[in-house]
């Protein structure tokens, strides 16, 4: 009895040793599929990463659907809100007398031109809410002002074809979409891509936008442009057509027009591309002229061509735009402008830029690019009969410069505009640029 005693408390011993080593084999199973699925989590987390942007909040790193960098996180961040923003801080130092010497009477300034920041929100993958709320000048108690640049939703049945409606940026040029400072050389904006392409140019409308496999396309119906201050734009100028936005405030809509981009990459670094808008500009006018009343249409073509190339440290660039507008005298007639004040039946502009990173062979991490632009434009290069031409506005500058990005989202630009005009009143200036993007 007693040995039976034993030999069951022995086996009982060893059925307890036995189900200890069992349960240490089955905890160092768990502990090991554990660290598997930890492990497996960690690669999956950080290829989304990539895919993202190396964040879970997106990187402001790499332009798409035709914005830059941080306008267009919100496509490539998971779903919720996303933020981005960018700002830019402009110095420039006039000469004391114009090209005939005469004094220029010009003020130097220091602006916080803009501070803008970027709202959207991905509902799923298929619509998502994109915004940019614009500060100019530093302050609405001066000259500054706030504005929503663009507030638009998206709805992508495919990459080859999505549907957009709301305050939308007009596909047009180098510059109006992609207008982050720090993604384009020059302390300002080419001329010609604010008075012929008026950057930054916002309407309201809807339209569509896609890709055709290394074809980008963007096509939208928009409120028109008022020529001659129907609403609260100001107008047609002999300036160009600037004054014509009417930038989603209270739109006079009487006039609708169209505009549509083609943009073709399917090589490395290369978008070549065009776009062109059509509409009439007199938003349902009635203009009494030497004859009697005139229905003022004012119908307004813009196109513009354009070439962009980064490579291998190389920065190249060309736009070639032109802007036609009918009716011209009966505008002019509208506006009260007389004389060398005509609004241009005619506008032309192009420029052309080369820049090129000296420190790319480097392991500074550093950019250096160093950089020439040649512009030409003419916003009166054709005027109603009856009317002159200003000299002032056939205009030819050139910019030489150097832009220093320590990182790809600050740029620090410097350069100087020699500045020519037809009636010899041009004013050389050089520039200052800091700016970021988020």
């Amino acid at each position: 009895m007693r040995l039976t005693r034993r030999r069951l408390a022995g086996a009982g011993l060893a059925v307890m040793a036995l189900s200890g080593s069992v349960l240490s084999a089955q905890e160092r199973d768990t502990t090991e599929i554990a660290q598997l699925k930890a492990q497996i989590e960690a690669i999956t987390r950080e290829i989304e990463e990539l895919k993202l942007g190396r964040a879970v909040v997106a990187r402001a790193d790499t332009a798409g659907f035709g914005l830059g960098p941080a306008a267009s996180k919100v496509y490539r961040a998971p779903e919720g809100v996303s933020l981005g923003g960018y700002g830019e801080v402009l110095y420039e130092h006039f000469r004391a007398a114009r090209e005939d010497r005469q004094p220029s009477g010009r003020t130097d300034q220091l602006d916080a031109l803009r501070v803008i920041a970027y709202l959207g929100y991905k509902f799923n993958e298929k619509w998502l809410f994109n915004s940019e709320i614009e500060f100019e000048h530093g302050s609405t108690g001066g000259t500054g002002e706030v504005s929503v640049e663009f507030a638009y939703l998206d709805y992508r049945l495919s990459p080859s074809l999505g549907f957009r409606g709301g305050l939308l940026l007009v596909p047009m040029g180098l510059i109006n979409e992609l207008h982050e400072p720090p993604t384009f050389l020059g302390t300002t904006r080419p001329v010609t891509e604010q008075v012929i392409v008026p950057s930054t140019w916002r309407e309201s409308g809807l339209g569509v936008f896609g890709g055709l496999g290394d074809v980008a396309y963007r096509v939208y119906l928009i409120n028109g442009l008022d020529a001659a201050s129907a609403g609260s734009a100001s107008g047609f100028g002999a300036g160009g057509i600037r004054g014509g936005r009417q930038s989603g405030s209270r739109a006079v809509a009487e006039d609708l027009a169209a505009v549509a981009r083609v943009d073709y990459t399917g090589v490395l670094g290369l978008t070549v591309g065009g776009s062109a808008y059509l509409g009439n500009s007199g938003q349902n006018q009635t203009v009494v002229g030497t004859g009697g009343p005139i229905d003022l249409a004012a119908r307004t073509f813009i196109w513009e061509g354009h070439l962009a190339y980064q490579r291998d440290g190389l920065d190249l660039r060309g736009l070639y735009a032109m802007a036609t507008v009918d009716q011209a005298a009966a505008v002019n007639a509208a506006l009260g402008l007389a004389g060398a004040s005509s609004v241009g039946e005619r506008l032309v502009g192009w420029y052309g830029q080369a820049g090129y990173d000296v420190l790319r062979t480097t392991r500074l991490g550093h950019q250096l690019v160093p950089y020439v632009r040649y512009e030409r434009v003419n916003t009166q290069d054709r005027v109603p009969t009856g009317f002159a031409a200003n000299p002032a506005n056939d205009r030819r500058i050139v910019s030489v410069g150097a832009a220093w990005r320590p990182i790809g989202t600050i740029a620090l630009k410097v350069d100087y505009l020699f500045q020519h005009n037809e009636a010899r009143t041009g004013v050389g200036q050089l520039n200052a640029n800091l700016s970021y993007l988020f």
